[in-house]
């Protein structure tokens, strides 16, 4: 199936009606992939995955690489190709990780990745955060470097967490809810019901149009990641990720490190020279979020309204006088 083809059949980014949480962390995590992965977090029937394979799509004219549920350790990590070994041969065979890695998208996604087996979780989230993967099974040993991808992640909340260690491992995290505004429930069921009935038009300029602003925002956030370097911190940038890191009592100091990463990322694809506390203060919910988790059992704490005024109270303190 060609990507054209295959864009057809999957909802166009720009037909997406919400989502500006998960698309906004999917777009920074393109532009700077140092950022680390995206989890996007919510019920069932939010459109959590439609949204991550239009993505793709967009960037990459291709679906992003997927775990399958039930994958093996050998098919995440490489093994030896089972039917050479049938054979009496030994012929490696490449795993989900180095398939992302050597895709055009280079994202790697999980479906409900909180009902992974922890172990596995670990060995992914350590590559894609690292770079490098160590093979050691069954008389293969090898490592390979620039084992280099985006993790992208889903989980249904009401079905289990995931351990405070490894949630903290994710750059940031999207919390998807349902849409409860009627007018944009139904423009939701108009968009899809009219894509179904069009997808197989190849004349539709609904959806020839909808491709056509897709190439747009590629374009945008391919000339955010070229000049992302040139963006400059703001003089108290660095200063106020380590003061809302304290502030919201994060261990360690990734996050305050995603912070400074994410809102460069953010001020890259809107073509601003210099992050600004407002980029700061934009991505501090997706990237605080997660880092709060409750005890072990990997519960996501609500981030409420009052969460928000804490940021705008200390991003607009003088330093110093922050609470």
């Amino acid at each position: 199936m060609t990507a054209r083809s295959t864009g057809r059949r999957i909802l166009p980014y720009s037909l997406l009606v919400g989502q500006e949480e998960l698309c906004t962390a999917l777009e920074i995590a393109h532009v700077d992939p140092a950022v680390g992965g995206v989890l996007a977090t919510g019920q069932r029937g939010t459109a959590k995955t439609t949204t991550v394979r239009a993505f793709s799509l967009m960037v990459a004219g291709e679906l992003p690489v997927t775990l399958p549920i039930g994958a093996t350790d050998d098919r995440v990590i490489g093994g030896w190709r089972v039917e050479k070994l049938m054979q009496g041969a030994a012929e490696p065979e490449d795993g989900l990780l180095v398939e992302a890695a050597d895709s055009v998208s280079r994202i790697l996604y999980v479906d409900e990745i909180n009902l992974l087996d922890d172990h596995l979780v670990n060995i992914i989230l350590d590559v894609a955060s690292t770079g490098l993967l160590g093979i050691q099974r069954e008389g293969r040993a090898e490592h390979r470097e620039q084992v280099d991808f985006t993790l992208v992640g889903t989980m249904n909340p009401d079905e289990g967490g995931l351990r405070p260690q490894l949630l903290d491992r994710f750059g940031l995290v999207a919390d998807v809810a349902p849409e409860e505004d009627p007018e944009r429930r139904r423009r939701i069921i108009e968009t899809v019901l009219r894509f179904e009935a069009e997808r197989d038009d190849p004349e539709s300029e609904f959806i020839t149009d909808a491709l056509a602003r897709d190439q747009v925002r590629k374009t945008v956030l391919d000339d955010a990641r070229s000049r992302l370097g040139s963006v400059a911190y703001g003089e108290h940038t660095l200063r106020d990720c380590a003061r809302l890191a304290a502030a919201f009592r994060l261990v360690g100091h990734r996050g305050d490190l995603v912070l400074g990463r994410a809102a460069r990322a953010l001020a890259a694809i809107e073509d601003a020279p210099t992050v600004t506390t407002d980029h700061l203060r934009r991505v501090a919910r997706p990237a605080l979020l997660h880092r709060r988790a409750a005890g072990e059992s990997g519960t996501l704490p609500t981030w409420t309204a009052e969460h928000d005024q804490q940021v705008h109270e200390l991003l607009s303190a003088p330093a110093g006088q922050e609470q």
